[in-house]
């Protein structure tokens, strides 16, 4: 019964997992392509009126966008991470970036304008900011055939031999 009910709370924890993902993805494409960093310490860039109104209007449409394109790739590793219960934050952080880089390749040929997410590093940190943050809300107890705590440990009655007389 209990891993019935481990079974079914997988299918909440991993789609919010995902969600986070996606949304941990996305910040770091947004910080990193408007020098929105630089904003929030109160040293202007020169692209700050990029930051200050393309990041409300376009983060939602880059979320969106990131959590339709990038489901193929990372859920191949996190059915993965299920079957074996690969419970290791290097494993999600992997395959987040892998994942990323994959749906990068899969989908560059979309956009030819140069602008957004054209560059490697910027997506390879995305995809390391999802793969941990899945892991923080749904990696960390992969496989639900395998319970979080070891069973406690079964005594072992003593020897009749070696009891004692009184």
């Amino acid at each position: 019964m209990d891993n019935v009910v481990r079974l079914l709370l997988r299918f909440i924890i991993v789609p919010l997992g995902y969600l986070a993902a996606v949304i941990a993805g996305a910040f770091v494409i947004l910080f990193a392509t408007w020098h929105a960093g630089a904003v929030a310490s109160f040293r202007p860039a020169e692209d700050a009126g990029y930051a200050i109104f393309g990041v409300p209007l376009v983060g939602p449409i880059l979320l969106v966008l990131l959590a339709g394109l990038m489901w193929l790739p990372t859920s191949i590793g996190i059915l993965i991470s299920e079957a074996f219960a690969i419970r290791s934050w290097m494993f999600h952080a992997a395959n987040g970036a892998v994942s990323a880089w994959l749906g990068w390749n899969m989908f560059s040929d979309l956009d030819q304008t140069g602008v957004l997410v054209h560059d490697a590093l910027r997506v390879i940190a995305a995809g390391l900011a999802g793969g941990l943050a899945y892991w923080a809300v749904a990696g960390w107890n992969a496989g639900f055939w395998r319970p979080l705590l070891p069973p406690p440990a079964a005594q072992v009655p003593a020897a009749s031999g070696s009891a004692t007389r009184r």
